[in-house]
């Protein structure tokens, strides 16, 4: 049988995603050990990786619980962190599939990396490329943080194995590409919008982004950042 467009950007989606997803492996061990240590218990941060899956507003969450804050305060600084899938979303809208559930489920599995893996550089998001990245990042978190619930006292310190570091750097090749292009146009609810190249779009948001972080709460520095680039969208007839 020949294989279909959709079954194509499914397989390169998978194939893609494999050295994120061992990257995200690691940072689900570091996110149970430390949630273990918040006192969230063995099951709780397995449930929340798999409803949430949100990594850097989960470690959020867990630090403030750790420190002794409240459960709104946690919850709080999750929701500022991830208020930046807000325009993520708004751009991979007009090219997911299906009902109500497929879109759903799409909306659930677009996290930073598997958006960026599913982004074809023409301001097109391929929705079968961004499933299988999805999934195969959502799959590696829960079982990274079940790792790390279950063996932290054996593993220790995720740290030491430096994946802090191989992420971002993973996660700057993949968006590499993408900056390289030029302005891009994309079709929202009938209307054509534009936005400056994302290269700019990206050293404004970084800008932003270091300044604000010296002073201001975590969360914040990412939101002002990703209004500033929603705000430089323009329409097009």
């Amino acid at each position: 049988m020949a294989e279909t467009s959709g079954d194509r950007g499914f397989r390169e989606g998978a194939v893609a995603v494999v050295p994120m997803a061992v990257a995200v492996f690691g940072f689900g061990l570091s996110y149970g050990v430390l949630a273990r240590a918040a006192g969230m218990g063995g099951v709780a941060p397995v449930v929340m990786s798999a409803t949430t899956f949100a990594g850097s507003a989960q470690f959020a969450a867990a630090s403030v619980l750790q420190a002794g804050g409240a459960a709104a305060t946690a919850a709080l600084s999750a929701l500022m962190l991830n208020a930046r899938y807000l325009p993520i979303g708004v751009t991979v809208a007009p090219w997911l599939e299906g009902g109500f559930w497929s879109r759903l489920l799409h909306a659930h599995l677009t996290v930073d990396e598997s958006w960026v893996i599913a982004a074809e550089g023409t301001g097109r998001w391929n929705p079968r490329v961004l499933l299988a990245a999805g999934m195969g990042l959502w799959i590696a978190w829960i079982l990274g943080t079940l790792g790390g619930v279950l063996f932290g006292n054996v593993i220790g310190d995720p740290a030491r194995l430096g994946l802090d570091a191989a992420f971002p750097a993973l996660f700057l090749a993949l968006l590499m590409p993408q900056l390289r292009t030029r302005e891009r146009v994309t079709e929202v609810a009938g209307l054509r919008i534009g936005a400056p190249p994302p290269a700019i779009a990206a050293l404004i948001g970084a800008a932003i982004a270091l300044v604000l972080t010296p002073f201001t709460p975590a969360g914040v520095p990412i939101v002002a950042a990703g209004a500033a680039c929603v705000i430089g969208l323009r329409r097009r007839r």
